[in-house]
């Protein structure tokens, strides 16, 4: 297989660093940047010109010419652009979440199987060094039995995301971690979330999410766009010890009864590890490490988390899957 030919689809904040990763790996002859597109005409012309690459209107310019794509749009688009991709048979790496509904990421899933093409999910968090190491201090049982997750994932409102409830958009990565970190599945959910800005936000801006997993660890999640400061933050706590990681500084530390440690993590950008992830799962070199069903799972539980805050019940998951005609385990990353 010669170079592979990429594209970027929607060039707002994130697909910007989707289309600048790319043109890096171009200029290292690892991919071949074809050109971004967003409705944005305007847009997509200045960021082909930063990044030495041709500009499109319509995404469906550019499905000819390219045998990879990151789709970096709103979220209520994912779907649609998603399948016009993977009915050419081109893989495709869609931000998370993987579409609005868990009905449009399961008819992702069936289209990419029947085209045999591959389809991986941005959750870009997975490939953070620091959760990376935490992962491995979990597994090797150096914090003891895990008891409960803490994270907190707020910031600043953000116009662009208006539609999208907060829960959809940012709890989803706290709950992918959390759910690889824990190796488990979540047995049952509860969450409240509102509208706290009104007419400025038309979807939920705030929320706090409990999770039971069937090992028996318990997750908290707070995430909000009401804080004027960015924070992206987990805490551990088990038998033996403490772990808090700071997704955005790549620190994790430990907190033992005697001793305090910090870990030494080489940082790198994750979204780089992610890309870099992506094309060589479409050369055959590299299994995804973010698989489609791990996208599903995600929204799933998100999805189940704004119907609890609707109904204020708290949801048992196995139940909720089966009214969404999704069939459990989805994913082979949560048995052991």
């Amino acid at each position: 297989m010669g170079l592979i030919r990429v594209g970027v689809v929607g060039v707002g904040n994130m697909g910007l660093h989707h289309a600048r990763i790319y043109s890096e790996l171009a200029s290292r002859g690892m991919v071949e940047l074809v050109g971004v597109a967003d409705v944005d005409y305007e847009r997509a012309s200045a960021v082909a010109k930063t990044f030495n690459t041709r500009a499109y209107r319509d995404h469906r310019e550019i499905l000819k010419s390219v045998d990879a794509v990151s789709i970096a749009t709103p979220t209520e688009t994912h779907a649609g652009i998603a399948l016009d991709f993977i009915h050419n048979g081109i893989c495709v790496l869609v931000e998370k979440p993987i579409a609005s509904t868990v009905g449009e990421a399961l008819q992702l899933i069936r289209e990419s199987e029947k085209s045999d093409v591959h389809l991986m999910v941005g959750h870009v968090e997975r490939f953070n060094r620091a959760v990376m190491k935490l992962k491995e201090t979990v597994e090797r049982g150096s914090l003891g039995d895990i008891i409960t997750f803490t994270a907190k994932r707020v910031g600043p409102f953000a116009p662009s995301l208006a539609n999208t409830s907060v829960i959809v958009d940012l709890a989803v990565h706290d709950i992918d971690v959390i759910s690889h970190l824990s190796s488990s599945r979540v047995e049952r959910v509860y969450a409240r979330s509102r509208i706290v800005l009104g007419s400025r936000s038309r979807a939920e801006d705030y929320g706090l999410i409990m999770l039971t997993y069937k090992n028996g660890v318990d997750a908290i999640i707070e995430t909000n766009r009401l804080t004027p400061y960015k924070l992206r933050t987990l805490e551990c706590i088990g038998t033996r010890a403490v772990a808090r990681l700071d997704y955005i500084e790549q620190k994790l530390t430990l907190y033992g009864e005697e001793w305090i440690m910090d870990a030494r993590i080489d940082r790198e950008e994750p979204l780089k590890l992610e890309l870099l992830n992506f094309i060589r799962a479409v050369e055959g070199a590299e299994k995804p490490l973010v698989k489609k069903e791990d996208g599903l799972y995600a929204l799933l539980v998100a999805q189940a988390s704004t119907e609890s805050s609707k109904t204020g019940r708290t949801i048992d998951i196995e139940e909720y899957a089966e009214k969404m005609g999704v069939h459990l385990p989805i994913s082979s990353a949560f048995q052991r």
